[in-house]
Protein backbone atom coordinates (compact mmCIF):
# COMPACT_ATOMS: atom_id res chain seq x y z
CA UNK A 1 0.00 0.00 0.00
CA UNK A 2 2.61 2.54 0.61
CA UNK A 3 4.42 2.14 -2.60
CA UNK A 4 0.89 3.58 -4.40
CA UNK A 5 0.80 7.21 -4.86
CA UNK A 6 -1.39 8.79 -2.38
CA UNK A 7 -3.35 9.88 -5.13
CA UNK A 8 -4.59 6.67 -6.56
CA UNK A 9 -5.14 5.30 -3.07
CA UNK A 10 -8.58 3.56 -3.13
CA UNK A 11 -11.37 5.68 -2.60
CA UNK A 12 -14.07 2.86 -2.50
CA UNK A 13 -17.19 4.06 -1.71
CA UNK A 14 -17.11 6.19 -4.62
CA UNK A 15 -15.88 3.51 -6.96
CA UNK A 16 -18.18 1.40 -5.87
CA UNK A 17 -20.76 3.84 -7.42
CA UNK A 18 -19.34 4.70 -10.73
CA UNK A 19 -18.98 0.71 -11.11
CA UNK A 20 -22.34 0.47 -10.28
CA UNK A 21 -23.44 3.29 -12.44
CA UNK A 22 -21.05 1.91 -16.10
CA UNK A 23 -22.62 1.31 -18.80
CA UNK A 24 -26.22 2.07 -17.89
CA UNK A 25 -26.78 4.89 -20.28
CA UNK A 26 -26.63 7.90 -17.74
CA UNK A 27 -23.64 10.80 -17.91
CA UNK A 28 -21.75 10.02 -14.61
CA UNK A 29 -21.09 13.54 -13.19
CA UNK A 30 -18.49 13.53 -10.16
CA UNK A 31 -18.88 16.54 -8.31
CA UNK A 32 -17.18 18.26 -5.27
CA UNK A 33 -14.69 21.06 -4.28
CA UNK A 34 -11.20 21.35 -6.08
CA UNK A 35 -8.79 19.05 -4.47
CA UNK A 36 -11.11 16.33 -3.30
CA UNK A 37 -9.76 14.03 -5.28
CA UNK A 38 -12.41 13.87 -8.19
CA UNK A 39 -9.24 13.20 -11.11
CA UNK A 40 -8.13 10.68 -9.18
CA UNK A 41 -11.33 8.60 -9.29
CA UNK A 42 -11.49 8.76 -12.78
CA UNK A 43 -8.17 7.11 -12.89
CA UNK A 44 -9.06 4.47 -10.59
CA UNK A 45 -11.88 3.95 -12.60
CA UNK A 46 -9.79 3.37 -15.50
CA UNK A 47 -7.93 1.05 -13.99
CA UNK A 48 -10.63 -0.72 -13.56
CA UNK A 49 -11.90 -1.00 -16.79
CA UNK A 50 -8.44 -2.01 -17.61
CA UNK A 51 -8.83 -4.84 -15.16
CA UNK A 52 -11.85 -5.89 -16.40
CA UNK A 53 -10.55 -7.00 -19.69
CA UNK A 54 -11.72 -3.22 -21.91
CA UNK A 55 -8.88 -2.15 -24.23
CA UNK A 56 -6.89 0.52 -23.64
CA UNK A 57 -7.73 2.06 -27.18
CA UNK A 58 -11.62 1.97 -26.03
CA UNK A 59 -10.69 4.51 -23.45
CA UNK A 60 -10.20 8.42 -24.22
CA UNK A 61 -9.37 10.77 -21.10
CA UNK A 62 -9.75 14.55 -21.73
CA UNK A 63 -8.12 17.07 -19.08
CA UNK A 64 -9.52 20.23 -19.48
CA UNK A 65 -6.85 21.65 -17.16
CA UNK A 66 -4.32 21.04 -19.80
CA UNK A 67 -2.76 24.04 -21.49
CA UNK A 68 -2.74 21.17 -24.56
CA UNK A 69 -6.26 20.92 -24.07
CA UNK A 70 -8.19 24.49 -23.12
CA UNK A 71 -8.30 25.80 -26.87
CA UNK A 72 -10.63 23.07 -27.97
CA UNK A 73 -14.60 24.03 -28.93
CA UNK A 74 -17.48 22.05 -28.95
CA UNK A 75 -16.58 20.87 -32.36
CA UNK A 76 -13.31 19.92 -32.13
CA UNK A 77 -14.43 17.89 -28.59
CA UNK A 78 -17.04 15.96 -30.73
CA UNK A 79 -14.21 15.24 -33.59
CA UNK A 80 -11.63 14.34 -31.26
CA UNK A 81 -13.86 11.76 -29.75
CA UNK A 82 -15.35 10.58 -32.89
CA UNK A 83 -11.97 9.71 -34.43
CA UNK A 84 -11.80 7.68 -31.20
CA UNK A 85 -14.84 5.72 -31.86
CA UNK A 86 -14.29 1.53 -32.97
CA UNK A 87 -16.83 0.20 -34.69
CA UNK A 88 -18.98 -2.25 -32.51
CA UNK A 89 -17.06 -1.41 -29.17
CA UNK A 90 -18.13 0.68 -26.81
CA UNK A 91 -16.17 4.01 -26.21
CA UNK A 92 -15.28 4.97 -22.01
CA UNK A 93 -14.83 8.94 -22.67
CA UNK A 94 -13.95 11.09 -19.23
CA UNK A 95 -14.03 14.46 -19.19
CA UNK A 96 -11.90 16.44 -16.91
CA UNK A 97 -13.76 20.03 -15.81
CA UNK A 98 -14.87 20.57 -19.26
CA UNK A 99 -17.45 23.22 -17.84
CA UNK A 100 -14.66 25.45 -16.84
CA UNK A 101 -12.31 25.78 -19.85
CA UNK A 102 -15.14 24.70 -22.72
CA UNK A 103 -17.61 27.36 -23.61
CA UNK A 104 -20.58 25.53 -24.88
CA UNK A 105 -19.66 22.58 -23.52
CA UNK A 106 -23.29 21.32 -23.11
CA UNK A 107 -23.05 21.06 -26.47
CA UNK A 108 -20.35 18.69 -27.07
CA UNK A 109 -21.80 16.66 -24.37
CA UNK A 110 -24.96 16.49 -26.04
CA UNK A 111 -23.53 15.44 -29.37
CA UNK A 112 -21.30 12.69 -27.75
CA UNK A 113 -24.37 11.28 -25.72
CA UNK A 114 -26.43 10.99 -28.63
CA UNK A 115 -24.34 7.75 -29.57
CA UNK A 116 -25.68 4.55 -27.33
CA UNK A 117 -21.80 3.01 -27.36
CA UNK A 118 -20.47 5.76 -25.61
CA UNK A 119 -19.94 5.93 -21.99
CA UNK A 120 -19.33 9.24 -20.15
CA UNK A 121 -17.77 10.40 -17.13
CA UNK A 122 -17.68 14.06 -15.75
CA UNK A 123 -15.70 15.22 -13.15
CA UNK A 124 -16.16 18.72 -11.94
CA UNK A 125 -15.73 21.15 -9.06
CA UNK A 126 -18.73 22.86 -8.95
CA UNK A 127 -22.84 21.87 -8.43
CA UNK A 128 -24.52 24.90 -9.98
CA UNK A 129 -25.42 23.99 -13.16
CA UNK A 130 -24.60 20.46 -13.31
CA UNK A 131 -27.14 19.53 -9.83
CA UNK A 132 -29.47 22.37 -10.44
CA UNK A 133 -31.43 20.66 -13.28
CA UNK A 134 -31.40 23.75 -15.44
CA UNK A 135 -28.64 22.44 -17.97
CA UNK A 136 -31.15 20.89 -20.54
CA UNK A 137 -28.12 18.66 -22.15
CA UNK A 138 -27.72 16.18 -18.65
CA UNK A 139 -31.45 16.88 -17.28
CA UNK A 140 -32.93 13.46 -16.67
CA UNK A 141 -30.22 11.59 -18.64
CA UNK A 142 -27.36 12.35 -15.50
CA UNK A 143 -26.39 10.75 -12.39
CA UNK A 144 -24.42 12.81 -10.03
CA UNK A 145 -22.05 11.40 -7.43
CA UNK A 146 -21.04 13.63 -5.02
CA UNK A 147 -17.60 13.64 -3.67
CA UNK A 148 -16.41 14.73 -0.11
CA UNK A 149 -12.89 14.99 0.96
CA UNK A 150 -11.45 11.80 3.11
CA UNK A 151 -13.71 10.59 6.22
CA UNK A 152 -12.03 10.04 9.32
CA UNK A 153 -11.69 6.69 8.56
CA UNK A 154 -9.87 7.38 4.75
CA UNK A 155 -7.46 10.16 6.70
CA UNK A 156 -6.22 7.48 8.85
CA UNK A 157 -5.68 4.95 5.72
CA UNK A 158 -4.42 7.68 3.88
CA UNK A 159 -1.85 9.26 5.95
CA UNK A 160 -0.17 5.46 7.01
CA UNK A 161 -2.42 5.01 10.80
CA UNK A 162 -3.00 2.00 11.74
CA UNK A 163 -5.55 1.12 14.30
CA UNK A 164 -5.81 -1.87 17.12
CA UNK A 165 -7.72 -3.37 19.91
CA UNK A 166 -6.44 -2.41 23.35
CA UNK A 167 -7.90 -3.45 27.22
CA UNK A 168 -8.96 0.13 28.43
CA UNK A 169 -7.87 0.88 31.58
CA UNK A 170 -11.35 2.13 33.32
CA UNK A 171 -15.02 1.70 31.64
CA UNK A 172 -15.75 4.32 28.90
CA UNK A 173 -12.19 5.05 28.01
CA UNK A 174 -10.50 4.50 24.60
CA UNK A 175 -10.01 1.52 23.84
CA UNK A 176 -8.25 1.51 20.47
CA UNK A 177 -4.65 2.11 20.23
CA UNK A 178 -2.95 3.68 17.14
CA UNK A 179 0.20 3.85 15.84
CA UNK A 180 1.72 6.19 12.84
CA UNK A 181 4.13 4.94 10.07
CA UNK A 182 6.95 5.38 12.11
CA UNK A 183 5.95 3.25 15.48
CA UNK A 184 4.68 6.49 17.19
CA UNK A 185 1.84 5.50 19.68
CA UNK A 186 -1.28 7.69 20.07
CA UNK A 187 -4.62 7.53 21.41
CA UNK A 188 -7.64 7.46 19.05
CA UNK A 189 -8.87 11.45 20.04
CA UNK A 190 -5.40 12.36 19.84
CA UNK A 191 -5.28 11.38 15.53
CA UNK A 192 -8.90 12.47 16.02
CA UNK A 193 -7.84 16.30 16.97
CA UNK A 194 -5.20 15.78 13.78
CA UNK A 195 -8.36 15.24 11.33
CA UNK A 196 -10.05 18.18 13.24
CA UNK A 197 -7.24 20.32 12.91
CA UNK A 198 -5.86 19.47 9.32
CA UNK A 199 -9.56 18.13 7.86
CA UNK A 200 -9.30 15.30 4.98
CA UNK A 201 -7.63 17.23 2.03
CA UNK A 202 -5.95 14.13 -0.07
CA UNK A 203 -3.10 16.70 -1.34
CA UNK A 204 -2.09 17.26 2.33
CA UNK A 205 -0.49 13.53 2.01
CA UNK A 206 2.52 14.27 0.61
CA UNK A 207 3.02 17.11 3.17
CA UNK A 208 3.71 14.97 6.35
CA UNK A 209 0.99 17.36 8.11
CA UNK A 210 3.56 19.79 8.35
CA UNK A 211 1.83 22.86 9.26
CA UNK A 212 4.07 25.17 6.92
CA UNK A 213 3.40 22.86 4.05
CA UNK A 214 -0.24 21.99 4.72
CA UNK A 215 -1.29 25.82 4.77
CA UNK A 216 -0.14 26.18 1.55
CA UNK A 217 -2.20 23.37 -0.20
CA UNK A 218 -5.15 24.93 1.69
CA UNK A 219 -4.64 28.24 0.44
CA UNK A 220 -4.06 26.67 -3.30
CA UNK A 221 -7.87 25.34 -2.73
CA UNK A 222 -9.63 28.31 -1.14
CA UNK A 223 -7.91 30.77 -4.12
CA UNK A 224 -9.58 27.90 -6.79
CA UNK A 225 -12.63 28.64 -5.35
CA UNK A 226 -12.44 32.06 -5.50
CA UNK A 227 -11.24 32.08 -8.59
CA UNK A 228 -14.43 29.71 -10.13
CA UNK A 229 -17.02 32.00 -8.68
CA UNK A 230 -15.46 35.52 -9.70
CA UNK A 231 -15.55 33.30 -13.25
CA UNK A 232 -19.02 32.33 -13.54
CA UNK A 233 -17.76 28.62 -13.21
CA UNK A 234 -20.68 26.50 -11.63
CA UNK A 235 -23.49 29.69 -12.20
CA UNK A 236 -26.63 29.19 -12.95
CA UNK A 237 -28.57 31.04 -15.68
CA UNK A 238 -30.18 34.24 -15.01
CA UNK A 239 -27.66 34.18 -11.79
CA UNK A 240 -25.69 37.81 -11.67
CA UNK A 241 -21.55 37.60 -11.74
CA UNK A 242 -20.11 37.56 -9.28
CA UNK A 243 -17.54 41.34 -9.22
CA UNK A 244 -16.86 42.05 -5.23
CA UNK A 245 -13.97 39.30 -4.18
CA UNK A 246 -13.46 41.31 -1.25
CA UNK A 247 -17.08 40.77 -0.05
CA UNK A 248 -17.24 37.26 -1.14
CA UNK A 249 -13.71 36.63 1.22
CA UNK A 250 -16.34 38.16 3.96
CA UNK A 251 -18.67 36.56 3.58
CA UNK A 252 -16.92 33.23 3.09
CA UNK A 253 -15.15 34.10 6.55
CA UNK A 254 -17.99 34.59 8.25
CA UNK A 255 -19.79 31.55 7.42
CA UNK A 256 -16.41 29.82 8.11
CA UNK A 257 -17.23 31.85 11.91
CA UNK A 258 -20.78 29.95 12.15
CA UNK A 259 -20.60 26.88 11.26
CA UNK A 260 -23.60 24.51 12.76
CA UNK A 261 -25.35 28.18 14.04
CA UNK A 262 -28.54 29.17 12.53
CA UNK A 263 -28.50 31.84 9.94
CA UNK A 264 -30.60 33.95 7.70
CA UNK A 265 -28.74 36.20 5.02
CA UNK A 266 -29.97 39.07 6.95
CA UNK A 267 -28.52 37.85 10.25
CA UNK A 268 -24.95 37.02 7.45
CA UNK A 269 -25.53 41.26 6.52
CA UNK A 270 -25.66 41.84 10.02
CA UNK A 271 -23.02 40.31 11.29
CA UNK A 272 -20.70 41.64 8.12
CA UNK A 273 -21.50 45.25 8.92
CA UNK A 274 -21.35 44.34 12.93
CA UNK A 275 -17.34 43.74 12.75
CA UNK A 276 -16.96 46.27 10.31
CA UNK A 277 -15.81 43.78 7.95
CA UNK A 278 -17.41 45.87 4.72
CA UNK A 279 -16.41 49.45 4.24
CA UNK A 280 -18.62 51.99 3.45
CA UNK A 281 -18.44 52.11 -0.41
CA UNK A 282 -22.22 52.95 -0.98
CA UNK A 283 -23.86 49.55 -0.98
CA UNK A 284 -27.07 50.30 0.94
CA UNK A 285 -27.28 51.99 3.90
CA UNK A 286 -24.41 52.40 6.21
CA UNK A 287 -22.41 50.44 3.20
CA UNK A 288 -24.22 47.40 4.20
CA UNK A 289 -24.55 44.89 1.56
CA UNK A 290 -27.89 44.39 -0.07
CA UNK A 291 -29.82 40.89 0.81
CA UNK A 292 -29.60 40.21 -2.48
CA UNK A 293 -26.03 40.59 -2.80
CA UNK A 294 -25.40 38.35 -0.04
CA UNK A 295 -27.89 36.04 -1.70
CA UNK A 296 -25.50 35.56 -4.57
CA UNK A 297 -22.45 35.60 -2.98
CA UNK A 298 -23.37 32.58 -0.86
CA UNK A 299 -24.60 30.95 -3.84
CA UNK A 300 -21.31 31.11 -5.48
CA UNK A 301 -19.70 29.69 -2.11
CA UNK A 302 -22.02 26.48 -2.22
CA UNK A 303 -21.43 25.92 -6.28
CA UNK A 304 -18.41 25.57 -5.55
CA UNK A 305 -18.88 23.12 -2.74
CA UNK A 306 -16.85 24.44 0.17
CA UNK A 307 -20.36 25.03 2.03
CA UNK A 308 -23.35 22.67 2.82
CA UNK A 309 -26.79 24.84 3.35
CA UNK A 310 -29.02 22.52 5.77
CA UNK A 311 -32.82 23.67 6.04
CA UNK A 312 -34.80 23.50 9.24
CA UNK A 313 -37.62 20.68 9.52
CA UNK A 314 -40.61 21.09 11.80
CA UNK A 315 -41.01 17.92 13.37
CA UNK A 316 -44.88 18.76 14.30
CA UNK A 317 -46.10 19.83 11.07
CA UNK A 318 -43.18 18.26 9.11
CA UNK A 319 -43.06 20.98 7.19
CA UNK A 320 -39.44 23.10 5.51
CA UNK A 321 -38.45 26.21 7.53
CA UNK A 322 -37.05 28.47 4.91
CA UNK A 323 -35.79 30.83 7.52
CA UNK A 324 -32.79 30.18 9.11
CA UNK A 325 -30.73 27.30 7.74
CA UNK A 326 -27.71 26.26 8.79
CA UNK A 327 -24.15 26.19 7.04
CA UNK A 328 -21.65 23.69 7.53
CA UNK A 329 -18.00 23.55 5.85
CA UNK A 330 -17.00 21.14 3.51
CA UNK A 331 -13.36 20.44 5.10
CA UNK A 332 -12.12 21.88 8.85
CA UNK A 333 -8.49 21.85 7.64
CA UNK A 334 -9.99 24.49 5.47
CA UNK A 335 -11.78 26.08 7.76
CA UNK A 336 -8.86 26.08 10.46
CA UNK A 337 -6.33 27.79 7.43
CA UNK A 338 -9.15 30.69 7.34
CA UNK A 339 -10.03 31.29 10.89
CA UNK A 340 -6.67 30.26 12.65
CA UNK A 341 -6.90 26.64 14.63
CA UNK A 342 -8.81 27.34 17.64
CA UNK A 343 -10.49 24.53 20.17
CA UNK A 344 -13.06 27.07 21.45
CA UNK A 345 -15.86 25.81 19.47
CA UNK A 346 -15.04 22.58 19.63
CA UNK A 347 -19.34 21.31 19.53
CA UNK A 348 -20.01 22.87 16.15
CA UNK A 349 -16.53 21.40 14.44
CA UNK A 350 -18.19 18.10 15.90
CA UNK A 351 -21.24 18.94 14.28
CA UNK A 352 -19.49 19.32 10.93
CA UNK A 353 -17.96 16.08 11.23
CA UNK A 354 -20.83 13.77 11.65
CA UNK A 355 -23.22 16.05 9.05
CA UNK A 356 -20.31 15.26 6.34
CA UNK A 357 -20.32 11.73 7.55
CA UNK A 358 -23.80 11.39 7.28
CA UNK A 359 -24.07 12.62 3.48
CA UNK A 360 -21.00 9.97 2.77
CA UNK A 361 -23.16 7.49 3.98
CA UNK A 362 -26.14 8.09 1.89
CA UNK A 363 -28.78 9.84 3.94
CA UNK A 364 -30.09 13.63 3.25
CA UNK A 365 -29.81 15.74 6.34
CA UNK A 366 -32.19 18.47 7.59
CA UNK A 367 -31.57 20.26 11.34
CA UNK A 368 -34.91 19.57 13.47
CA UNK A 369 -37.22 21.85 15.47
CA UNK A 370 -39.54 20.74 18.25
CA UNK A 371 -41.67 23.69 19.69
CA UNK A 372 -38.48 25.51 20.90
CA UNK A 373 -35.75 22.85 20.99
CA UNK A 374 -33.73 22.06 18.47
CA UNK A 375 -32.44 18.29 17.05
CA UNK A 376 -28.55 18.56 15.55
CA UNK A 377 -29.40 16.28 12.36
CA UNK A 378 -32.65 14.67 11.00
CA UNK A 379 -31.14 12.28 8.68
CA UNK A 380 -33.31 10.20 5.79
CA UNK A 381 -32.37 7.05 4.15
CA UNK A 382 -34.90 4.91 2.04
CA UNK A 383 -37.45 4.53 4.79
CA UNK A 384 -35.18 5.38 7.78
CA UNK A 385 -34.71 8.33 9.55
CA UNK A 386 -32.77 8.96 12.25
CA UNK A 387 -32.98 11.84 15.06
CA UNK A 388 -29.41 12.66 15.78
CA UNK A 389 -27.68 14.76 18.92
CA UNK A 390 -24.20 15.45 18.93
CA UNK A 391 -21.75 17.02 22.04
CA UNK A 392 -18.53 16.90 23.76
CA UNK A 393 -19.30 15.42 26.66
CA UNK A 394 -22.02 12.76 27.70
CA UNK A 395 -20.59 13.17 31.62
CA UNK A 396 -20.97 16.58 32.07
CA UNK A 397 -24.84 17.44 33.88
CA UNK A 398 -25.88 20.22 31.61
CA UNK A 399 -24.78 19.52 28.61
CA UNK A 400 -26.04 15.40 28.88
CA UNK A 401 -29.23 16.91 29.86
CA UNK A 402 -28.99 19.38 27.02
CA UNK A 403 -28.48 16.60 24.37
CA UNK A 404 -31.15 14.26 25.84
CA UNK A 405 -34.21 16.39 26.45
CA UNK A 406 -35.13 17.60 22.58
CA UNK A 407 -34.94 13.63 21.82
CA UNK A 408 -37.49 12.67 24.41
CA UNK A 409 -39.81 15.13 22.89
CA UNK A 410 -39.93 13.44 19.77
CA UNK A 411 -42.91 10.99 19.73
CA UNK A 412 -42.19 9.61 16.35
CA UNK A 413 -41.38 6.18 15.68
CA UNK A 414 -37.80 6.48 14.85
CA UNK A 415 -33.67 5.72 15.97
CA UNK A 416 -33.14 8.33 18.41
CA UNK A 417 -29.03 8.78 18.84
CA UNK A 418 -26.55 10.77 20.78
CA UNK A 419 -22.89 10.76 19.77
CA UNK A 420 -20.35 11.65 22.03
CA UNK A 421 -16.69 12.62 22.09
CA UNK A 422 -16.17 11.67 25.57
CA UNK A 423 -18.87 9.60 27.49
CA UNK A 424 -18.22 6.78 30.66
CA UNK A 425 -21.74 4.75 29.80
CA UNK A 426 -23.18 4.01 26.41
CA UNK A 427 -26.27 2.40 28.42
CA UNK A 428 -29.92 3.47 26.82
CA UNK A 429 -31.75 6.29 28.35
CA UNK A 430 -35.52 6.46 27.23
CA UNK A 431 -34.92 4.71 24.00
CA UNK A 432 -31.92 6.95 23.39
CA UNK A 433 -28.91 5.22 22.29
CA UNK A 434 -25.74 6.38 23.48
CA UNK A 435 -22.56 6.06 20.91
CA UNK A 436 -19.13 6.86 21.18
CA UNK A 437 -18.41 9.83 18.14
CA UNK A 438 -15.02 7.80 17.55
CA UNK A 439 -16.83 4.29 17.19
CA UNK A 440 -19.72 5.81 14.93
CA UNK A 441 -16.77 7.18 12.53
CA UNK A 442 -15.10 4.32 12.33
CA UNK A 443 -18.05 1.66 11.30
Amino acid sequence: MQNIPHQLLPRDMYLDRLKACQDNGLVKVVTGIHGCGKSSLLALMREHLLASGIAREQILSIDFKSAHTRSLTPTDCCNLVQGHVLPGRRLYLFLDEPQQYMRGWEEAVRSIGTNPDCDIFIAASETGQLSSGSCDCLAGRSVEIRMLPLSFREFLRFHGFTVGESRPSRPGTDRHSVFSRDGEALTLEEAFCLYLRYGGMPGLVGTGLEPDRAWIQLDEICCAVMVHALSGYGRCPGEGLIRDPELLEHIMLCLAGTVGTPMSLRSICRTLAAESTVKARGRGRRGTPATQTVAAHARALLHGCLFHEVRRLDLKSGTELRTLGTYYMVDMGLRNFLLGYRDTDTGHLLENVVFLELLRRGYAVKTGKIGKRTIDFIATRDRETICCQVTLDMDDPQTREQALAPLRAVRDNCEKLVLSLRTLSTAPVDGIRIVPLLDFLLQ
